[in-house]
């Protein structure tokens, strides 16, 4: 059987065909307009998907489900968004309006619980315990245990980026203080360079900023490899703060796999290996097995397979 996997973000739709091994068949991509009614991102869909299982050419008889990663709080169970910000919604009927344009059974999950899944089905090789950490515009998490999606008593589980690492400190987009995303997204990053160029006047990140027309996530890490100080001690903090929530997580679940995803991740080692030294020597654990600490390789596909296989659930 065949799976339909959707991931919905504030700027595209992402839709793909995937089959029960988690491969991508065909799939498109169109812009989500998020300012509209949720009912017509919902009919675009339920369009695009039509059009990918024929791409794929596949019988619509074939595909067992449908699976939407959706940013905000999920009700899993009713198939709605309780609440998204990025998408203005307010209790959207996803899974009951989706199924008025393609009659197939909808699972409804929150994005980076889907993307978890996603880099679970394909690189957690059957572990027991293992979180996924998106490091993109926000902070995103979601935790698979025993194969499941934990998603909390009440659908908005995992929200790992919203752990507070400093009392008092930046403020977040959700409205605290000192979350971690507000530490260790790439907007985080992004702000904190700003900060060192206006201190630093000579570092080279004035001229990376130049050539790409702004200040962006990789501006100090470019100077940082160039030999640039005050890149590298933006880099070097930035690396700590990732470090920081990490080792709670560690504290917290002590899981078998830790995948980190998102932009930043495309680092590489460059990224992985400070942060796995950091962890390694802050974590509670001293003498029993460590928790392994990888980075992701579904990169934009995570979402779209793990929101497919996710509607075997259903």
């Amino acid at each position: 059987m065949f799976y339909v996997g959707i991931d919905l973000g504030g700027t595209n739709i992402a839709v793909g065909l995937v089959d029960e091994g988690g491969k991508i068949l065909a799939d498109m991509s169109v812009p989500t307009m998020a300012e509209r009614d949720y009912t017509e991102i919902v009919k675009d869909m339920a369009e695009v998907s039509k059009k990918v299982i024929e791409k794929a050419g596949v019988s619509v008889d074939d595909v067992a489900g449908v699976g939407i990663g959706c940013p905000g709080a999920i009700d899993n169970a009713g198939g709605i968004c309780t609440y998204s910000n990025n998408l203005h919604m307010d209790k959207a009927q996803i899974a009951m309006e989706f199924r008025k344009h393609l009659d197939l059974p909808v699972n409804l999950e929150n994005d980076a619980n889907a993307a978890a899944l996603g880099e679970y089905e394909i690189n957690g090789n059957g572990v027991k315990s293992f979180v996924f950490i998106t490091l993109g515009t926000g902070v995103g998490g979601g935790v698979v245990l025993d194969g499941k999606i934990y998603r909390g008593f009440n659908g908005v589980g995992a929200e790992l980026g919203h752990m507070v690492i400093e009392q008092d400190g930046e403020m977040c987009s959700c409205g605290r203080r000192g979350c971690w995303e507000a530490y260790a997204s790439v907007s985080a990053l992004i702000r904190m360079t700003k900060e060192s160029m206006e201190k630093n006047p000579g570092s080279l990140m004035h001229e990376e900023a130049e050539k790409e027309g702004k200040v962006s996530g990789m501006t100090a890490f470019v100077a940082a490899k160039k030999g640039d100080e005050a890149g590298k001690a933006v880099v070097e903090k930035y690396f700590e703060y990732i470090g920081v929530g990490l080792t709670n997580i560690v504290n917290i679940f002590q899981p078998e796999k830790i995948v980190i995803g998102g932009s930043i991740s495309k680092e590489g080692d460059y990224l992985l290996k400070p942060v796995q030294k950091y962890v390694e020597e802050h974590d509670y654990n001293r003498y029993m097995e460590k928790a392994k600490i990888e980075i992701a390789t579904l990169f934009g596909d995570a979402g779209i397979i793990g929101a497919a296989l996710s509607a075997k659930e259903r």
